[in-house]
């Protein structure tokens, strides 16, 4: 089998380390591993299938000889050295949300439409992680009538935030059960006990940029271009994988046992939808695996051609990691 020479920019940041654990779990066929990170990391030690790697200094000169670049850094750093990494002949796939609206970048979710990666002119984006659970969630729904609307909220983990998001919740935690000051810094409010209706920085329409990160996005990945989306987005004091409830409208009236059956064989995606049995998707569930879990499916009360749906997926592996090594592996001629 052939291997590739993968390099991972950010490497010691929460998404960098879980794309390399996942790399390792889908036996990407590497060559050579060269893992990159800012002055503060150089030299710190990394294990990865047993071979011991060290932190090498991402610089413009760090990718000659790579395939492929797994981006896990910040926006203003994969600007820096995106042109770097394509100079060097390598693709770069990258998480940050620098160029998702790019229309010369492919957007890709590879369960919907692997068929971009073919088209990047060295430079893929990976989607943001709440657009991603949510498109895998109801894409299937297109093979019924086509979706020209959702009305989506969105319940996000603390973890969404970094790492220091989850700290700064048991630290609440921790205070709140013994009579301890509450100092937020990551999050705007108290997180601990509540939920704080706001992520992202407001516009002039009143909603905010993570929220109209499911429209724009959403129509580029799902390729349709007149989707209309109202978002709310919520963070709740979990510590990982995100939520969301989801309204689709469709051209058409669905069935709902119809929409159950091509849920049940999307791909990326588990049917678990039992209430009876008290089965639904929730964070516990679906925390540190790949796939989106499907349930609560029902008609809309209020329009004919809607369908109500809730689901939940682990936004740090397929939200982030997992889908970008996805990517890489279409890319290589494998298996997502």
């Amino acid at each position: 089998m052939k291997t590739y020479n993968v390099g991972i920019l950010g490497a010691t940041g929460a998404v960098g380390q879980e794309m390399l654990k996942v790399l390792g779990e889908r036996n990407f066929p590497i060559n050579e591993l060269r893992l990159l990170a800012s002055p503060r990391s150089v030299g710190k030690k990394v294990t990865f299938q047993g071979k011991e790697y060290t932190i090498q200094l991402a610089a413009h000169d760090a990718f000659e000889g790579l395939d492929i670049v797994l981006g896990a850094a910040s926006n203003a750093v994969a600007k820096e050295y995106k042109d770097d990494i394509v100079k060097a002949g390598a693709v770069f796939i990258d998480n940050s949300s620098a160029f998702r609206m790019d229309p010369e970048i492919p957007l890709v979710v590879p369960e919907i439409n692997p068929e971009d990666i073919f088209k990047n002119k060295g430079v893929i984006a990976n989607p943001n992680c709440s657009t991603i659970i949510t498109v895998v969630a109801v894409n299937a729904i297109n093979k019924l009538s086509k979706i020209t609307a959702l009305n989506a909220a969105t319940y996000q983990a603390t973890s969404g935030a970094g790492a220091a998001g989850p700290v700064e919740l048991r630290e609440e935690e921790e205070a709140l059960l013994h009579g301890g000051a509450i100092e937020p810094k990551v999050f705007q409010y108290q997180i601990a006990e509540n939920v704080i209706p706001h992520i992202g920085s407001f516009n002039e329409d009143g909603y905010t940029t993570e929220e109209m990160k499911m429209q724009n996005e959403g129509r580029k990945i799902m390729h349709l271009p007149d989707l209309k989306v109202t978002c709310t987005c919520v963070r709740v004091p979990v510590v990982r994988s995100h939520s969301i409830c989801v309204t689709v409208y469709t051209e058409k009236p669905v069935e709902l046992d119809d929409v159950r059956k091509v849920i049940s064989e999307a791909k990326g995606t588990v049917l678990y939808d039992v209430p009876a049995e008290k089965k639904y998707p929730m964070p516990i569930v679906t925390s540190d695996q790949d796939l989106v879990y499907v349930g609560r499916i029902r008609k809309d009360l209020i329009h004919e051609n809607g369908t109500t749906l809730w689901c939940a997926g682990d936004q740090v592996r397929k939200g982030a990691a997992t889908n970008a090594v996805q990517i890489a592996l279409v890319l290589v001629g494998l298996e997502a």
